[in-house]
């Protein structure tokens, strides 16, 4: 029998129950590289997979996003190893992505509270994940039947992986041992720990990040980021979480099988409106001081821009400001004026796809109190149309732009910085699968365009999955530097969504075909939704963000 290996275009032979592991080691030096995961039949599979029949086999190193997770997923075992050992009586818990790292705490087993996390075991701690990778210790990857994992689980105390398998169905459960500990990853883990070598731990409000390391060099560590107020936008919400008693799948699968969803749809809607007229307040109180007459809201891609926009417009006219808008796609150059990618295409993501000096000399001119002509952008014919749209700002006005290149400062390079206020939208995921296992933003804001697209756009799962690497570069470039920028940070998830989203996602992707590179993301999303109990939509109110990508809204979009 034989294997096709997609990286050296060959086929190679194996043995019936040959691991990829051992068949990676046959082709050093041919790979060139150190892989830490694989594609197999473009599903991405432990290196400890064993094989029984012919395959096509793409290896992985941690350059590729699936690879780069599934070392991340590694270390965070090894972290839990270190916590047991260093820190009996604490658990772990990792919370979320942020300042290009994961934050973790530690909490009281006994009490459940906060513990303290001073630098002294912060280093211990990685002193024993380093002690770990020169042991070189395998992950052994067991696949048993549910019921057995959850005595192994009860046994370990791991009540959040006991609730999340009380509430899945899942006949067979697949977790992991490192040495005697047991824990389970939503994916595959490296072959051993002495694969992770490149970490660190660094203290930070009460906990620490876990830092993986730097893709443009994986012999360091990455270094963190400041992102104060990001990180306050997640902390926010998480003690939202722990008031209505759901950090977890699970607490949010038992809620669903409680009947208690409306309850939580009802308090989650209350408080983006409570989020959003806070922000609303702000807005007038610097306006009625003499500035704040533009607000910027920028965001990556679906996160929800347009509602937040027209329920902050809402809420200043509650406190008695007359909201009036802008889009900036009317602000395009001409096509044939604008940048081209990498791959030669024309890139309409740039900044510079826009004419700015235009952009800024109207904006100048109404803050002058005086009336400028809006300019329409034909996107049939790529260029614009001068016709009839006269603007002025009056005394009580306030003008909304939204885009993503809002919290970008060359953008209004020519208005002063008092008459702007800036606001970041995305959906900052606070709900976890289980105390080990974070859910990122990312994956949340994919599913609500995959939805979006099919609904309102005709394009299939497919198409979306394929061109999300190229909106993902586009946000790291254009967005994702200026999100400290922002005067005010919106969080647009809501804690049932991904519930809800499960129905409408699964049969879009179901229909991704097995035999293209796209199929291994359709197949990750699936299994992760499969993690969730269905939530019904016919609870969730016409206003909500989330009508946004499942249809519904008593907004005009």
């Amino acid at each position: 029998m034989k294997v096709y290996i997609k990286n050296i275009d060959s086929y190679i032979p194996f043995s019936g129950g040959e691991s990829l592991l051992e068949l990676a080691a046959r082709l050093d030096p041919a790979l060139g590289f150190e892989p830490i995961c694989a594609r197999v039949n473009n599903k991405t599979e432990s290196l400890l997979f064993p094989l029984f029949s012919p395959k096509q086999v793409e290896f992985v190193g941690i350059e590729a996003p699936d690879g780069y997770r599934t070392y991340i997923r590694s270390l965070c075992m090894m972290l839990f190893k270190a916590v047991t050992v260093e820190a009996p009586g604490l658990s772990l818990r990792i919370e979320h992505s942020v300042s290009r790292g994961y934050f973790c705490r530690l909490f009281d087993q006994t009490t459940g509270r906060p513990a303290d996390c001073p630098d002294e075991l912060i280093a211990r701690l990685e002193k024993h994940i380093r002690g770990l990778v020169a042991e070189d210790l395998p992950f052994v990857r067991k696949e048993r039947l549910t019921e057995d994992a959850l005595k192994i689980f009860r046994e370990e105390r791991l009540d959040d992986k006991v609730l999340l398998l009380e509430t899945t169905g899942s006949l067979y459960t697949t977790f992991y041992r490192l040495g005697d500990l047991t824990d389970s990853y939503y994916g595959p883990l490296a072959p051993s720990t002495g694969c992770c070598p490149t970490l660190s731990l660094v203290p930070t409000h009460g906990g620490f990040l876990l830092m993986g390391p730097d893709q443009n060099d994986p012999s360091r560590p990455r270094l963190p980021e400041p992102q104060e107020k990001m990180f306050r936008a997640f902390t926010d919400y998480q003690e939202f979480n722990r008031v209505v008693q759901v950090s977890t799948v699970g607490q949010l699968n038992r809620a669903v099988q409680e009947r208690r969803t409306a309850e939580l749809i009802n308090v989650a809607e209350a408080m983006h409106n409570k989020y959003l007229g806070r922000i609303a307040d702000a807005i007038s109180r610097r306006h009625d001081e003499g500035g704040a007459r533009v607000v910027l809201l920028a965001g990556p891609s679906s996160s929800g821009k347009t509602t937040t926009t027209k329920r902050l417009a809402i809420q200043l006219m509650t406190n008695l400001k007359v909201p009036k808008m802008i889009s900036l796609d009317d602000y395009f150059v001409d096509r044939h004026m604008t940048p081209r990618d990498e791959s030669g295409d024309y890139d309409y993501e740039s900044l510079y796809a826009l004419d700015l000096e235009r952009f800024n000399s109207d904006l100048s001119r109404l803050l002058d109190g005086e009336t400028i002509n809006l300019p329409t952008y034909s996107f049939e014919t790529g260029s614009r149309i001068e016709k009839e749209r006269p603007l002025s700002l009056g005394k009580d006005d306030i003008l909304l732009i939204e885009g993503i290149h809002g919290l970008n400062p060359e953008l209004t390079r020519s208005i002063p910085d008092s008459q702007i206020y800036k606001i970041y939208v995305s959906a900052l995921t606070t709900l976890g699968i289980d105390e080990h296992n974070w859910i990122s933003p990312n994956d949340n804001r994919l599913l609500r365009r995959i939805v979006r697209d099919y609904r309102y756009r005709h394009t299939s799962a497919l198409d979306t999955i394929r061109r999300w690497p190229s909106v993902r570069r586009g946000e790291e470039k254009w967005i994702f530097p200026y999100q400290e920028n922002a005067d005010a940070t919106f969080n647009s998830s809501l804690l049932f969504e991904l519930g809800v989203m499960k129905s409408f996602a699964e049969p879009l992707l179901q229909e991704v075909p097995h035999n293209v590179p796209e199929y291994r993301e359709a197949n990750r999303l699936l299994r992760f939704l499969s993690y969730f109990s269905a939530i019904p939509t016919d609870q969730i109110p016409s206003t909500s963000l989330l009508r946004e990508f499942l249809g519904g809204s008593s907004f005009h979009y």
